[in-house]
């Protein structure tokens, strides 16, 4: 394919603004899809703290009745830029989305704003760009606006591809939102914006995007089912021939054991000494013993954001059975306040086999990736995940439901043939992580086995590189 041009849209992308799996994305596909030869804009916005980027004129914005100029500054890394929208009354505040658990009352129009600044550049650009390429429902309205006359008509016969990350949000609004934002009433259509008498942004996005992607195989499939679609099930089925689910993958430049600056020593998976270092240092970091015994014992690490979706409410079912296991523990994360208190609870009461950290600390994170000998990663649904891959990479082998891009990057363990690269269970419910725990925990007592395991696991390639091949070919899908 000849070389493509690619405006990204998107309301997060590291190293500048992360809340989720949705920045790491945008921090990697674009510097892969480079790596291929194609050159990639990333429009995002300027949010407070973000220092990058020089001044590069401004553009004006019409959204309803108010017109607004927003200035534009430019990060550019090659045949990569960053593209700021610089807009305060948007976007200088204290958090992304929301504050106090509750989202920002006026994100349908902040989010207008980015998707209406970021084509209004692009049309005034010296570039053309071939492909118009969205990122979750905060960009959903981009594909809308390029199909219904809303966009400069340098862009009309712009393709759109639009990526689902997390379906379980949907950018859903009062219709009286239409109008506000000065769309016609035309667009409250159930082949348009309509969503149960509201609007959706994402289904805008599903529905006037000429590819649809999600970020693994598994999780296409299972959108397009009542348990898994959010309602969207029957909108994604309509869509199925255009929907295209690529893996995300990994930056194997940040996670890789053998040159990790954040691990007390190297390790590859032909030498694996160095993960009994990196083991003492998390246990003596959560104060748990660290000496021949407390070594001895199987590590089990969770780095996750503390919700129903990652399969907390199992860990709670079974937290009393925890400290009875020939393990440890440590955890890494925050979220719900009652999942929160009972990891800090079951760590004053057992701190020598379970120790919690709330919050987030981005070297304990590789740390506890290197020293643990296990992953827990039970959730209730998961799109793609990045840490059972990180943990693979690392040799430490994912214990997981077998869900999303889980069951796309974690073979379950044969003991009739002694392959696979991790351990898994179907059924929801916390039974059945509790048997799967303790099998994997039975299995790590036969090191040569284990051994195989992680090394299996260790082989893996889900580099950046892979995916953006496929990015390319559903970009090539929406160019015919």
């Amino acid at each position: 394919m000849l070389p493509v041009r690619i405006l990204m849209i998107a309301s997060e992308a590291l190293p500048f603004a992360k809340t989720g799996g949705l920045a790491d994305v945008l921090g990697a596909l674009p510097v892969a899809l480079a790596r291929l030869g194609h050159e990639v804009d990333v429009v995002m916005p300027r949010y407070r703290g973000i220092t990058a980027g020089e001044p590069s004129g401004a553009v004006t914005v019409r959204l309803g009745g108010q017109v607004a100029d927003a200035q534009i500054r430019i990060a550019d890394a090659g045949r990569v830029r960053t593209i700021f929208v610089d807009h305060p009354p948007y976007f200088d505040r204290d958090y992304l989305y929301g504050d106090a658990g509750q989202d920002y009352p006026d994100n349908p129009e902040r989010f207008a704003f980015l998707s209406l600044a970021a084509l209004e550049w692009a049309g005034s650009s010296p570039h053309r760009f071939d492909v118009v390429h969205g990122h979750d429902w905060q960009s959903g309205l981009a594909p809308v606006l390029l199909r219904n006359g809303y966009a400069p008509a340098t862009l009309a016969s712009t393709p759109a591809v639009f990526t689902i990350h997390n379906l379980a949000y949907q950018g859903v609004f009062d219709a009286s939102w239409l109008t506000r934002l000065g769309f016609g009433w035309s667009l409250m259509r159930i082949d348009a914006l309509e969503y149960w008498g509201r609007i959706s942004y994402l289904k805008g996005g599903i529905m006037f995007s000429r590819m649809i992607t999600t970020v693994s195989p598994r999780y296409a499939r299972e959108i397009q089912t009542p348990e898994f679609g959010f309602g969207f099930d029957g909108i994604l089925g309509h869509r199925a021939d255009d929907l295209v689910g690529i893996l995300n993958g990994i930056e194997y430049d940040r996670w890789d054991p053998a040159r990790d600056p954040y691990l007390p020593e190297p390790f590859d998976a032909t030498s694996l000494a160095g993960k009994l270092a990196a083991k003492r240092i998390v246990l003596e970091t959560f104060g748990m013993p660290a000496g021949e015994a407390g070594l001895a014992r199987p590590l089990v690490g969770l780095i996750s954001r503390l919700v129903d979706q990652k399969g907390f409410d199992l860990i709670a079912e079974i937290a009393d059975e925890l400290p009875k296991l020939d393990a440890s523990f440590v955890l890494l994360g925050s979220g719900d306040r009652r999942y929160e208190d009972l990891w800090l609870g079951l760590a004053s009461r057992h701190p020598d086999r379970i120790g919690a950290t709330i919050g987030f600390d981005e070297s304990l994170a590789h740390r506890i990736e290197g020293g643990a000998d296990l992953f827990l990663m039970p959730s209730r649904f998961e799109p793609c995940g990045l840490n059972q891959m990180y943990s693979l990479r690392y040799g430490t082998v994912p214990v997981v439901r077998a869900v999303g891009g889980l069951y796309d990057t974690v073979r379950n363990f044969d003991p009739r043939t002694g392959e696979g690269t991790g351990f898994s269970f179907d059924e929801y419910s916390a039974q059945a992580l509790l048997d799967t725990l303790q099998w994997a925990l039975g299995v790590y007592r036969d090191r040569e086995t284990w051994r195989r395991i992680q090394q299996a696991g260790m082989t893996q390639d889900f580099s950046w590189d892979a995916s953006a091949r496929q990015y390319v070919k559903v970009y090539e899908r929406a160019l015919a």
